[in-house]
């Protein structure tokens, strides 16, 4: 078995099921990063812990307020909307984490204004100035579509004229 930088190391079957070994797994994790609980329960049961353990450990944690799925889904959001993320694209992570529905809800609704990221996330990658064709408009929007931006959101962004641009100036 390769030992390199990507390669995991399973706990020894003694260590496995001990709550203080898990609990200090979970805090080595929880160290490097914020943590929805499932995930941080999958990390821990991928690296050979008993999953019953975990559980335990996991539930004390939350008590101890160590770990938090509300926080994790803000700071989450917070992240993924600066490097300029949409709320569908956002939705889906926050979802793959594990975390409820009422919470990804809750999370994005606390969220920056999504229309305004949306105009700036265009115009950082395109310029101030807005398209003038209909390939450059399809070619912004499907940008936009593609970062998780509602159809209502680029629209904003694209100044929302729902006339059609002129071909010929």
């Amino acid at each position: 078995m390769a030992f390199g930088r990507g390669a995991r190391r399973k706990v020894d079957e003694h260590r496995a099921a001990d709550p203080g070994a898990v609990r200090s797994g979970a805090l080595a994790l929880l160290a490097r990063r914020e943590y929805a609980s499932a995930e941080l329960s999958s990390a821990l049961t991928r690296k050979g812990y008993a999953s019953d353990v975990v559980a335990e450990v996991v539930i004390e944690l939350i008590d101890e307020r160590l770990l938090d799925d509300t926080r994790y889904a803000g700071s989450l959001v917070r992240q993924l909307a600066g490097r300029g993320q949409g709320p569908a694209r956002i939705r889906q992570e926050l979802r793959e984490a594990g975390l409820r529905d009422e919470q990804v809800v809750a999370a994005l609704d606390e969220g920056p204004d999504w229309h305004a990221l949306a105009a700036e996330v265009r115009q950082r990658k395109f310029g101030a100035e807005k398209p003038t064709d209909w390939p450059e408009r399809a070619r912004q929007m499907r940008f936009l579509q593609y970062r998780g931006f509602s159809k209502d959101h680029i629209g904003s962004a694209l100044g929302n004229s729902g006339a059609v641009p002129d071909e010929d100036p």
